[in-house]
């Protein structure tokens, strides 16, 4: 919890309780995820920021490391969620939040399930391979029947991904 100064104003740097209250938000919804907290906080600054903001600006205003505030707006921006903009100083990289739902979707897909799908069958295969030198037919037609359910669970990702490319991508 943030302490507030003496005299009840808020300091320049510190989160508001609306904004904290988005950054939570956003923060939530990338452990859903699975993305890094950082990326969250990043996100849901930008997002309530009426302004652009600089990498330093987020570091102050979110208490980060300069590393974890660069790795969160690299990895936002390979997901299409944050992009550069003008700002105040000639100098300094600005970013700003991508507010579209098509971009944010497609971008996530495009980053993190396109990549686990196609991984997904190469390590299919090996499995396959592993499950042709079992040689207990009980334990072999188990791992049969069980790589089977995903290697169908591959083909449903891979028939609705597309869709949703379509649906939400760019």
């Amino acid at each position: 919890m943030s302490r507030q100064p003496e005299d009840g104003l808020r300091g320049a740097n510190e989160l508001g309780a609306l904004e904290r209250q988005v950054v939570d938000f956003f923060v939530d919804g990338v452990r859903v995820l699975g993305l890094p907290r950082s990326v969250g906080e990043i996100y849901g600054l930008l997002f309530i920021s009426p302004e652009p903001l600089a990498l330093d600006d987020l570091v102050l205003r979110l208490g980060i490391s300069k590393g974890s505030a660069s790795q969160g707006l690299r990895a936002l921006k390979g997901l299409g969620a944050v992009r550069e903009a003008a700002g105040s100083e000639e100098r300094r990289t600005y970013y700003e939040p991508a507010v579209e739902l098509k971009r944010l979707v497609g971008g996530f897909i495009r980053e993190q399930i396109r990549p686990h799908l196609d991984s997904g069958k190469v390590k299919i295969g090996r499995l396959g391979d592993a499950v042709r030198v079992e040689e207990d037919s009980d334990r072999k037609q188990f791992l049969t029947e069980r790589l089977g359910r995903i290697e169908h669970w591959m083909r449903s990702g891979g028939r609705v991904l597309p869709v949703l490319q379509k649906l939400f991508g760019e």
